[in-house]
């Protein structure tokens, strides 16, 4: 995102990682719980029959019960093969966009607030549904895309996100047993996180305006915890 590029030659997966470790490792940690669900599963690559989405998905009377910890792992826990392709294919060409755009930090930042977010969202709208996947985070990831975009001027790769995110939110509220609480909470994040680090660049921050785009993106996931233990 006109950002100086260095240069390197014989590109390599090493050098894909380096440009955006968190990305690559985001998707090996949703692969790993995917493997672990299958490994303890009756239904092969769809999962079923693993304890796993009971004990780690997003469920109101849980969270209210002590088990918060039910925001952050839901988020890495799948429905089924296609389920975690669409959403770490997306993650994957996202992600190494946005993350080198921004950095590490702020792109983890964006990630997780996303993520926290998109259960507040689902509790919001079904707190006595049970809830699980990437989607809300993903979401977050793409709309921050969108803005950081449109915010500095490289309006083609804006577009062909935008419209991404169209198509996204149209099967979001066509589409039967998706999350649609989930999917508007981590896009509203994204949204907010994105106008902060562009806020940030443009100096309305102040010099030292990394902290306080770090601060403002933590602020955002503490009110999005205390808003799903709110509405669980």
């Amino acid at each position: 995102m006109r950002r100086p590029t260095k240069v390197v030659r014989g590109v390599g997966e090493a050098s894909l990682f380096s440009r955006a470790p968190a990305t690559f490792i985001l998707i090996g940690l949703n692969v790993a719980v995917f493997l672990a669900e299958i490994a303890s599963g009756t239904g092969g690559l769809e999962g079923q029959g693993t304890s796993l989405i009971p004990e780690f998905g997003l469920f109101g009377p849980s969270v209210t019960g002590g088990e918060w910890y039910r925001l952050v792992t839901s988020g890495f826990i799948h429905g089924g093969l296609w389920h975690i392709v669409s959403n770490m294919v997306l993650l994957y060409f996202l992600g190494r966009i946005l993350e080198p755009g921004i950095g590490t930090p702020r792109f983890v930042a964006v990630y997780f607030t996303s993520l926290l977010a998109g259960s507040f969202g689902a509790l919001l709208l079904t707190p006595l549904g049970l809830t699980f996947g990437a989607s809300g985070a993903v979401f977050g990831v793409m709309a921050a895309t969108f803005v950081i975009a449109r915010g500095r001027g490289v309006d083609a790769l804006a577009s062909t996100v935008g419209i991404l995110l169209l198509l996204n939110l149209a099967f979001s509220f066509g589409a039967s047993g998706v999350s649609l609480g989930a999917h508007l909470g981590g896009l509203a994040s994204g949204l907010l996180c994105a106008a902060t680090i562009l806020a940030g660049e443009r100096g309305m921050l102040g010099q030292r305006h990394f902290p306080a785009e770090m601060i403002a993106m933590a602020a955002f996931a503490v009110l999005a915890v205390i808003g799903a233990f709110a509405v669980a």
